[in-house]
């Protein structure tokens, strides 16, 4: 039937392609399709104070439907190696499990996508339409010279993608208990406030910044931003991390500083935030400043087509039908969604990111069984049971 997900899986893991770097996965994904007859497309992005990053459109047709399955092959740094019970860069089975970094999050599920292809074009032939994958490797880090490029990329060629799946690691317990059908947004805040350093002794002679910046903290935490929407929980604004930096209990500060994360969901946006966030500080009054970054907007694929194909397809295989989430961190569907509907299904997420990470080979064996019958209600229907 073709690919095996499990040894494609390896092999990416294999290249230590720890962001911005590639370590070869890129070619490896590549070849894999080549073989299969797709038409690939490394693309080099690079800014001006940013490090360059390779990335792969690879198309199969060029009719419509175009079905995307989108996803990243760079990952985090494993950190100290001899706290991993085995090579982090690995690729290896043991006891039923795939070992690795990535394993997770997501060469695991970029492996399925190949695997699930190439079933689909063994039973049922080329498609229609095409199947596409967009892979990055800028998912982990600055997310600038990644998907988002690769989307202009297409537009300026004048290519549509229709509807995309991203295959990160949305399952809590189980394969098939959650897939996302949005994400929260995402804004950071970085604030210094600004007075005249002094002898505590003498206060009338300095400017202690401190309680401004304490004021300014408590008023964008007195309260909760809102009690959640119909598809996401409620917003959260937390502190991270105050500094003053200073290591003499009799002298007043010049400066104190604070950073906060706001993940919103669908009532609020970036702007009104940030709006909202200098209005709260101005009520306190003196110097200060503020910047910010935005790593998204929030957004929601209403339940729909694209989110009864996944789910259809998901309880056809495990006999779960998975909940509708839009919890978590930030995924590349952020970009995606300004172009087609977009949701994400892949594995078990308990080990991404952390030591030991892994996968189990049942469970990517299953998730490339997944991907094939949504190709299969995608482009021949759902009527026969799953293969």
């Amino acid at each position: 039937m073709g690919t095996d997900a499990v040894a494609l899986a390896g092999e990416l893991i294999r290249c230590p392609s720890v962001t911005p770097g590639d370590a070869g996965a890129i070619g490896v994904l590549a070849r894999a399709l080549e073989d299969l007859g797709f038409a690939c497309h490394r693309l080099r992005f690079e800014e001006a104070g940013t490090d360059p990053v390779d990335n792969l459109y690879a198309r199969l047709g060029s009719g419509a439907p175009n079905f995307c399955f989108a996803g990243h092959t760079d990952v985090v740094p494993p950190g100290d190696p001899s706290a991993w019970s085995f090579d982090p860069f690995a690729g290896t089975v043991r006891d039923g499990l795939l070992l690795g970094r990535g394993a997770t999050d997501m060469k695991g599920a970029i492996a399925a996508f190949v695997a699930a292809i190439a079933r689909h074009l063994a039973l049922h032939g080329r498609p229609s339409g095409s199947i596409s994958l967009l892979i990055t490797g800028d998912e982990e880090g600055m997310a600038i010279n990644g998907t988002r490029k690769v989307l202009d990329w297409l537009a300026e060629r004048g290519e549509r993608i229709d509807a995309c799946l991203v295959g990160e690691p949305t399952n809590v317990a189980v394969l098939g208990d959650m897939m996302k059908i949005g994400r929260r947004g995402s804004l950071t805040g970085h604030l210094a406030v600004r007075g005249a350093q002094g002898h505590v002794a003498y206060p009338h002679l300095a400017d202690n910044p401190l309680p401004r910046l304490v004021r300014m903290l408590a008023g964008l935490t007195e309260r909760p931003l809102d009690e959640g929407s119909r598809h996401f929980p409620p917003s959260s604004l937390q502190i991270t991390t105050i500094d003053v930096g200073n290591p003499a209990v009799n002298v007043i500060p010049a400066v104190g500083r604070a950073s906060f994360n706001i993940r919103f969901n669908d009532l609020h946006d970036s702007q009104a935030l940030m709006d909202w966030v200098r209005a709260v500080c101005e009520r306190v009054g003196g110097a200060h400043e503020l910047s910010f970054r935005v790593s998204g907007e929030a957004f929601i694929t209403e339940p729909g087509p694209l989110s009864d194909v996944v789910a259809g397809a998901v309880e056809r295989v495990t006999g779960r039908r998975p909940e509708l989430s839009t919890t978590g961190g930030t995924s590349d569907a952020r970009f995606i969604r300004a172009h087609c509907p977009v949701v994400e299904f892949g594995a078990v997420g308990r080990t991404m990111h952390k030591v030991d990470e892994h996968v189990a080979v049942a469970d990517l064996e299953r998730l490339a069984d997944i991907y094939a019958e949504v190709l299969r209600a995608v482009f021949v229907g759902t009527k026969a049971g799953p293969e």
